[in-house]
């Protein structure tokens, strides 16, 4: 079941497209494809230090930027813990990473159209009691080399790297990372731990999303800044 896109919550690329923010996100889409040149960035998950950082509404239009541009896109909601995806989305969470993981569904009982052309979802489907144990098995794995020939870009939504090991074990299976950070809420010695765990498997650092930054005091206002 898919919803219309005016329907879409946080969805600022699909509500207002020539916003500045949205223009932001064209422009972290851009940076990303233009951050490797001998390796394809194809699986990216998206992290924060902590929570309420935006990671979730930064993926959810990072995906819907792809998709805006022809790219076949599929969102998986990684956090198996705090689920938010399928609340962004108004779309059913009985089935989904979890059940798919846990072989209670195949892939094509877990991907739903979002209501956004050429993007995908799989919700994360029922928190499970081991979720850092889903995420570190061999089927995870084989189920990201499957997807890898069905999609161009898949976009994973993880915990935050400082409350759980779960987005250090995705990290490690995918081609790179993007850390959110909340601008006046994270200090610098929490978000340079998040980035050492971050180094401690090798992960690819893609950049950093910079968010809620304000242009005025009566407005609200993303900025993004990308380096590697």
């Amino acid at each position: 079941m898919s919803q219309q896109p005016n329907k879409q919550r946080h969805l600022i690329t699909v509500t207002n497209p020539r916003s500045p923010v949205s223009e932001a996100f064209r422009a972290l889409r851009t940076n990303i494809d233009f951050s490797s040149v001998d390796e394809q960035i194809q699986i990216i998950m998206v992290t924060s230090s902590g929570p309420e950082e935006g990671k979730s509404t930064v993926t959810a239009n990072l995906a819907a930027a792809y998709a805006q541009a022809d790219k076949k896109v599929l969102l998986i909601d990684g956090d198996l813990r705090k689920p938010t995806a399928h609340k962004t989305f108004s779309l059913s969470n009985r089935y989904g990473l979890s059940s798919l993981l846990s072989q209670q569904a195949n892939l094509a009982d877990v991907i739903q159209e979002s209501g956004v052309n050429n993007l995908y979802l799989m919700t994360s489907g029922p928190i499970p009691p081991n979720p850092a144990e889903m995420m570190a098995s061999n089927r995870m794995s084989a189920v990201l080399q499957e997807l890898r020939q069905l999609y161009d870009v898949i976009l994973i939504d993880t915990p935050p790297l400082l409350a759980v090991t779960d987005a250090q074990i995705v990290a490690s299976k995918s081609d790179g990372v993007i850390m959110v950070v909340s601008y006046g809420k994270v200090k610098r010695d929490i978000a340079a731990k998040a980035k050492a765990n971050l180094d401690r498997v090798g992960a690819k650092m893609l950049g950093v999303v910079l968010n809620n930054v304000k242009r005025k005091a009566s407005e609200g206002y993303y900025y993004y800044y990308y380096g590697n």
